[in-house]
């Protein structure tokens, strides 16, 4: 099966945290038999049997766009400034499509990167992410979707369920919603944990106001002058004032998390009240057997049981408990162990992912 990948995110190498999963996605997909992946995407380190589609000019240009912070980070920072961007990927991604025309099926991630596609009826697979949602707030988008959508077959595949429900609403008499899981790469189910004699807990997230939440306010009284330690490792992608009390480390690569931060950590804490499907590193936390404290959202819930491998929560007393309640040694324990059972009996590995995508790949356009 000839297979079309289009992605605006990809990483540029080992170091690089951004569009990680996409890498992760094509290599599981590139290992099934009988697949022929083509991939557009910034430029970066292809897996084994996939093949770029991107031509010079678009991978510099797309290079530049993950460099500045992507689509939204650009339209946020620049509003009207910025608002060239999205039609100049749409013109390249009209381009990309028209070039391949031999291949069977698209797999696009991101609905607006669908808006390009060609009238040739090929069915299409769509990975939908939770900010993908904003659009459906826009009815001319809305509209235009749904007429690319019309006379192919059509599978929309966000990445958690709580968002069947308005895709449905959108979409579901044009398309099938069929929520498919990501996986998790095996570096995570290895890690041992050894926590420290005193608490340290981890933030791994994206520094902007979204991401963050009110992970300082409701922190403060837990750490500050007190015998446990935050750790927050994440790139700085708005001026966001760190408190002094708090110890941030900048961007850490996926080697330093699984060696360094997850063995020796309590747990992982987001408070973060962006949208989004379901945040991979909270799967890779699981994997990993780490307890989670996590703001009481949609995409967390999906994640975390309640009271089982993590805590939810929805004010600062709840965060309180849940932190003394998880630095029990006894408790800690049994919370990691049940976040890496659901880990792998839930999400799996990136084979597995793929493999939940080529069902559907085959449901669309059966291998002649």
């Amino acid at each position: 099966m000839k297979t079309l990948m289009t992605s605006t995110s990809y990483p540029a190498d080992e170091s690089d945290w951004r569009g990680v999963f996409i890498r992760n996605l094509a290599g599981g997909l590139a290992r099934i038999p009988g697949m022929e992946l083509r991939l557009w995407a910034p430029p970066g380190e292809l897996p084994q049997h996939v093949r770029s589609t991107t031509t010079p000019k678009e991978a510099r240009w797309l290079g530049e766009l993950m460099a500045a912070g992507g689509v939204s980070h650009l339209m946020r920072k620049h509003g009207l400034r910025g608002a060239n961007v999205p039609f100049r990927l749409l013109r390249m991604l009209w381009s990309a499509y028209r070039r391949e025309r031999d291949i069977d099926l698209y797999h696009v991630n991101w609905l607006q990167c669908a808006l390009p596609l060609p009238s040739d009826v090929k069915p299409v697979v769509i990975s939908v992410l939770g900010n993908d949602l904003n659009l459906l707030d826009i009815p001319t988008v809305k509209a235009l979707l749904r007429r690319t959508f019309k006379g192919r077959a059509v599978a929309i595949c966000p990445n958690a369920e709580w968002m069947v429900p308005r895709l449905e609403a959108a979409f579901g008499d044009v398309a099938r919603i069929v929520p498919v899981s990501f996986g998790i790469d095996p570096i995570w189910y290895d890690v041992v944990r050894q926590p420290q004699s005193y608490p340290e807990w981890i933030a791994v997230t994206r520094l902007t106001a979204n991401k963050l939440g009110p992970l300082f306010e409701w922190s403060e009284p837990l750490f500050r002058n007190q015998p446990r330690t935050l750790h927050l490792l994440g790139p700085m992608q708005e001026q966001v004032a760190i408190p002094e009390w708090v110890r941030w480390h900048g961007a850490a690569t996926p080697a330093q998390l699984a060696s360094t931060w997850f063995p020796r950590a309590h747990g992982l804490i987001t408070l973060s009240v962006h949208a989004e499907g379901r945040p991979q590193t909270m799967l890779e936390a699981q994997a990993a057997g780490l307890p989670i404290v996590a703001s009481d959202m949609p995409a967390h819930a999906t994640v975390v049981e309640h009271g089982k491998n993590g805590l939810l929560c929805g004010n600062p007393s709840e965060y309180a408990e849940a932190i003394a309640t998880l630095e029990d040694p006894h408790t800690n324990s049994t919370f990691g162990a049940n976040a890496r059972s659901a880990a792998r009996t839930a999400f799996g590995t990136w084979d597995d992912a793929a493999r939940r995508y080529a069902a559907i790949y085959e449901l669309l356009a059966p291998r002649r």
